[in-house]
């Protein structure tokens, strides 16, 4: 049987392992050479951001925040954080939250109503994610036929394609990447996503990257060459 000092240094070791493993992951990023443009996603859960500090520190070269959620919710830092990334010369986008419990078409008028048209901007995304809060799954067709509604006004405001956010699980259930023709940005902590019916444009590389300006996580993204050739 150990005794009670080695099992103390066993666990002492086993924690200092934790702690030096969560700090390789918040400090993880894809290497630069391959990915060359890199950036944030964020939202008024991020907190508060010098972005400054954000922009030459972490070297991120472009910014998406969210500006909707649904058809009822505006985010409460969408507009601080727009007008900073154009203060510091950093590219921007909005997000659109996606709600599957309300009406696409609503969705896009109410994301229309708070982000305004800029042609420099980067394409607007629409981000979709399960939410414990709505429990609708409408069935395959009357989604797509509804995003595709959707999609039809938000572009026909900010004069540019969508581009489209789909977490893993959604793509299962309803394969948005084969239904709808738009360039997407794919999710998947450290490891290159594998899913959908097509390669994706952009991959959120982490939730958990750390970097000086913010004082949680944020999200941390990278693109492919011509990610952005629509803008």
């Amino acid at each position: 049987m150990w005794g009670l000092g080695r099992l103390v240094l066993v666990l002492a070791a086993l924690a200092l392992a934790g702690v030096a493993g969560w700090r390789l992951a918040v400090r993880w990023g894809p290497g630069g050479e391959k990915y060359p443009l890199q950036g944030v996603d964020v939202s008024e859960n991020t907190g508060t951001i010098v972005w400054p500090v954000l922009k030459g520190a972490s070297g991120a070269r472009f910014g998406y925040a969210v500006a909707t959620v649904g058809a009822t919710t505006r985010d409460r830092n969408f507009q601080a954080n727009w007008d900073a990334m154009a203060r510091v010369g950093m590219k921007r986008g909005a997000v659109h939250v996606f709600s599957f419990c309300q009406s696409p078409r609503v969705q896009g008028d109410v994301f229309n109503t708070v982000v305004p048209r800029d042609l420099k901007a980067l394409p607007a995304a629409i981000a979709f994610d399960y939410d414990e809060t709505c429990p609708d799954r409408p069935g395959r067709a009357a989604l797509v036929t509804g995003v595709r509604a959707m999609i039809e006004r938000i572009e026909a405001h900010m004069g540019k394609p969508v581009m489209l956010r789909i977490s893993s699980r959604v793509e299962d259930d309803y394969r948005l990447t084969e239904a709808l023709d738009r360039k997407w940005w794919a999710m998947g902590n450290f490891l290159k996503p594998g899913y959908g019916s097509r390669p994706w444009s952009v991959w959120r590389a982490s939730d958990m990257r750390g970097v000086d300006g913010v004082d949680g996580p944020v999200n941390w993204d990278v693109t492919v060459q011509g990610a952005f050739d629509d803008e």
